[in-house]
């Protein structure tokens, strides 16, 4: 395939270096000095987005109105996911966006959801989380965080919505989630979930030792999304 990278980070480079291993030619690499009015998309067969949340739906904009399927792992923009569903859909657009493309990360969401569905009926336990990323993170709490919380909730009817802090462990009240956000030099990405009572406490975590698991995820999710039409998640890749 031909690909754009929108966003030409450090992730853009791992994304590059991956999707070349992968037999897959990168074609336009946009970033601030090379914006993505200067991409010819007739030559592109798929992007992939990875930028800022105030940037992340106009590049999906642009994308589908040149009929480009786009592959999005910028996060926060999550306000404006039915405006863009329905925009997506009524174009005849390719969408897969993911609050993280780690594979590992996807199975950790079903462990998350399982968990939590098995908490329910033992209402001792105080629910909590914390997330650990590097110091260039923009977002706080992570998307991948606020999809696990969501999770939760989901699956745990006493839990009712979570309260963020940064450095600090957050005051909350019965029912709600401790999210705590750290960022530390050179931290790829940690999540780890409590369930503490007075007897017991149980533990689940995932932690990435390095960006190739997102960026690789984002390469297997382009491959994966190429011929279909609509808006997707990895979940639909994981299933």
């Amino acid at each position: 395939m031909n690909i754009a990278l929108i966003g030409y980070g450090k992730m853009g480079r791992v994304i590059e270096t991956i999707a070349e291993e992968r037999g897959h030619t990168i074609v336009a690499k946009v970033n601030s000095e090379a914006p993505i009015e200067q991409v010819d998309f007739s030559q592109v067969d798929v992007a992939i987005e990875f930028t800022a949340p105030d940037l992340a739906v106009k590049h999906i904009y642009h994308c589908v109105d040149r009929q480009t399927p786009v592959v999005v792992g910028t996060t926060a923009w999550g306000a404006q996911l039915d405006e863009v569903t329905e925009y997506v859909n009524s174009h005849g657009g390719s969408l897969l966006h993911a609050s993280n493309f780690s594979i590992g990360v996807n199975i950790f969401f079903e462990i998350n959801r399982r968990l939590a569905s098995l908490m329910e009926p033992h209402t001792g336990y105080e629910a909590s989380m914390e997330e650990t990323h590097h110091l260039q993170k923009l977002d706080a709490p992570s998307g991948t965080a606020i999809t696990l919380a969501n999770d939760m909730m989901f699956e745990n009817k006493n839990l009712s919505s979570w309260v963020h802090k940064e450095e600090e462990t957050p005051r909350v009240n019965r029912g709600q989630i401790a999210l705590t956000s750290y960022r530390e030099e050179g931290v790829p990405g940690t999540h780890k979930i409590q369930y503490q009572s007075d007897i017991d406490t149980i533990e689940i975590k995932h932690t990435a030792h390095n960006r190739r698991g997102f960026a690789l995820g984002s390469v297997v999710a382009a491959e994966w999304l190429f011929t279909k039409k609509g808006v997707f998640t990895m979940k639909d890749i994981i299933s």
